[in-house]
């Protein structure tokens, strides 16, 4: 469907598209909608491709899907490159430059896929097989947000070893250079070859920031307790809009006004 829509919606998925109970209800009749008026709906997120295509299956998507903070994109109508364009790092690789981080800064940054069931089920409110899928996890590493005075010093060991560290409501991500959710949307953008593609962006944390930059209408979707104030503050020189309520439903109010307002149009 991409090849024939000139506007996408990309969106983040945890915190934004659902809340953290995993409930995808709120958005699934404004994502109905797009589809009968053939706008993709591309999932932009840090979950796996195995996490996904459940996901995706729930809302019967079937454009291509951007998984683990942008480091891979999948999808049955990537024909041209057998489904998939990969943009990151291996996992191995990442875990060895995880290590190695650590030594330099001399904090044991720890994986997530490292922790115990019963730790990941605390962090994630994932539990038995959703834990399996969510450690499926080939291009990308996250692992637990470090002391903020620890951020720095990290940051400067990133730009030695060619990588970044993007930092979601949860848990931090290390990334290769060439690629994050924006580097992923432009691959896309160009795989398509279509001109003047319009992408509305939708997300809820600083992991979010490449996918809402590289949007040309953003849209910032708060949690129950409010926005992430640091990634307003990453946005205050951009024109953005804050959905007046939280996950999912802020979702579908702000995806249904632009609906109305083009259809009206």
């Amino acid at each position: 469907m991409i090849e024939n829509s000139s506007l996408w919606v990309v969106s983040d998925v945890d915190g934004t598209l659902m809340d953290h109970s995993y409930d995808l209800t709120p958005a699934k009749e404004t994502i109905k909608s797009l589809q009968k008026l053939s706008i993709p709906v591309i999932l932009c997120t840090s979950k796996t491709a195995a996490e996904v295509k459940i996901i995706r299956k729930e809302l019967n998507l079937t454009d291509p899907y951007i998984v683990e903070n942008g480091a891979a994109i999948y999808g049955e109508s990537l024909q041209k490159v057998n489904g998939k364009i990969i943009l990151g790092k291996k996992y191995e690789t990442l875990e060895e430059i995880l290590n190695l981080i650590s030594k330099e800064i001399d904090f044991k940054l720890i994986p997530l896929n490292n922790l115990a069931d019963s730790e990941a089920t605390e962090l994630t409110g994932l539990k038995g097989n959703s834990l399996t899928l969510m450690r499926d996890r080939h291009w990308s590493m996250p692992f637990l947000n470090p002391p903020g005075f620890l951020e720095e010093k990290i940051n400067i060991c990133c730009k030695k070893f060619n990588v970044e560290v993007f930092k979601g409501n949860r848990m931090s991500h290390l990334l290769s250079k060439k690629s994050n959710k924006g580097i992923a949307i432009n691959a896309l953008k160009e795989y398509s070859n279509i001109q003047n593609i319009e992408i509305i962006g939708l997300g809820d944390s600083p992991n979010d920031l490449p996918l809402l930059l590289n949007s040309d209408i953003k849209i910032v979707i708060p949690g129950i307790d409010g926005p992430n104030l640091n990634l307003l503050n990453q946005l205050k020189d951009f024109e953005f809009t804050l959905a007046s309520e939280p996950n999912g439903y802020g979702w579908k109010n702000e995806i249904n006004k632009l609906i109305n307002k083009r259809e009206l149009g």
